[in-house]
């Protein structure tokens, strides 16, 4: 899997702005480039897709990525279908090191739906487990089939799961009357039993790209899920799916969003940040964090860091670079744009197929950005890792 290959980038550093954010556009020094999954003719993609999870502070990250043939080919260079999904595998990669070498996993039952299907949530589960992992999935992206939702849970650092589980009674909600569950995995643990759930839905009919998100809680040790709110009223013309959520200190969640105009293609998309000081009940707009470039953009990542900051990461498939911001007042305003990868290297078709990053900061401190990528040295997307200090307060 040449999982431990290493690729140091050592980048000189350019003007830095008197707060100490790097100029726009700009990379940091000491940033280091790291191989996490890759194998010969094969394809590795859509961390944000997926999910990842941190214990020990950080020291230990495991990152979930889809699996598939290689086939160069106009749009994703994955041979599996997409929808509805076949070929396509669910694999982990884990770090015990803060994100610097990496193993790769396929535990038995992970979102494998060819030998077990969806059965109702018998409840039962502990969040505040210090072992803790949960994995949802939905329909309409890479890997998935289910309009209903489901999702799998770990108790041992996601060496083995359980599931997959409905998420009991809640696509029967008024709010979700005539749509279908296009969730990805985000959650926060509230308590031993309860659990905020940032998920997303679309119409069942002519539904593509108009999805809104929404935070569902179950209460009951996920034996029942009710809605709880959108994030993004319905009435908003735009797409709003793919949340990327932290808590902040004082409680307050903020929760990025990726956004796009429905059936328009050459209008640039945006990640859109929102806050709920009233644990998910309610919404406000917070700032405009950056742009996505045209096509169907990119999403976001999203962390708190140790320090009070949140860091944000993206990928813009118009400049074909990966970039980072920080914000030292809760998602209100943003620093300069760090430039965290620029050397992509495009298929024969032109395609600049990256990005789909999720964010952790490691127990150094550090923050690791996880995303698929494709260079002229490894040709073929796999899995990637940037490591990096944010500059102190």
């Amino acid at each position: 899997m040449n999982s431990a290959v290493r690729l140091r980038c050592l980048i000189a550093a350019t003007l830095l702005l008197p707060a100490g954010l790097p100029a726009a556009g700009s990379s940091v020094p000491d940033m280091e480039h790291v191989i996490v999954a890759s194998k010969p003719g094969k394809f590795c993609g859509w961390p944000a897709n997926n999910g990842v999870w941190t214990w020990e502070g950080g020291q230990e990250i495991l990152v979930g990525f889809s699996y598939s043939e290689f086939e160069e080919q106009p749009g994703h260079n994955s041979a599996g279908q997409v929808d509805p999904p076949s070929g396509i595998e669910s694999k982990l990669a884990r770090s015990t090191d803060g994100g610097r070498s990496w193993s790769i996993e396929k535990p038995g039952n992970f979102v494998d739906y060819r030998s077990v299907r969806p059965t109702k949530s018998p409840g039962g589960i502990a969040f505040d487990t210090p072992g803790f992992a949960l994995r949802a999935v939905g329909i309409g992206y890479h890997g998935s089939a289910d309009p209903q939702g489901s999702f799998f849970f770990s108790t041992d650092r996601g060496h083995s799961w359980q599931g997959p589980f409905r998420f009991n009674g809640l696509m029967e909600a008024p709010e979700l009357a005539g749509m279908e569950n296009t969730t990805r995995t985000g959650y926060l643990a509230t308590g031993r039993q309860s659990c905020l759930l940032s998920m997303s839905a679309r119409p069942k009919k002519n539904g593509g790209g108009r999805d809104k998100t929404f935070v569902a809680e179950t209460t009951d040790g996920g034996k029942t899920f009710h809605f709880v709110s959108w994030v993004v009223p319905l009435s908003d013309p735009h797409r709003a799916v793919m949340p990327a959520v932290a808590r902040l200190k004082d409680g307050t969640i903020v929760a990025a969003l990726r956004r796009r105009i429905p059936d328009d293609d050459k209008t640039p998309c945006w990640v859109d940040c929102y806050g709920s000081k009233d644990n998910g009940r309610t919404w406000a707009f917070l700032s405009r964090v950056g742009e996505t470039g045209g096509g169907n953009g990119n999403p976001p990542a999203l962390v708190a860091l140790k320090d009070g900051r949140l860091a944000c990461a993206y990928g813009d498939r118009s400049r074909v670079k990966l970039f980072a911001r920080l914000s030292r007042d809760g998602g209100q305003t943003w620093g300069e744009e760090v430039v965290l990868r620029e050397d992509f290297q495009p298929d024969k078709f032109g395609d600049m197929d990256f990005g789909y990053p999720r964010l952790v900061q490691n127990n150094r401190g550090e923050l690791v950005a996880l995303y698929y990528w494709a260079t002229r040295d490894h040709f073929q997307q796999h899995i990637a890792a940037t490591i990096w200090r944010a500059k102190s307060k």
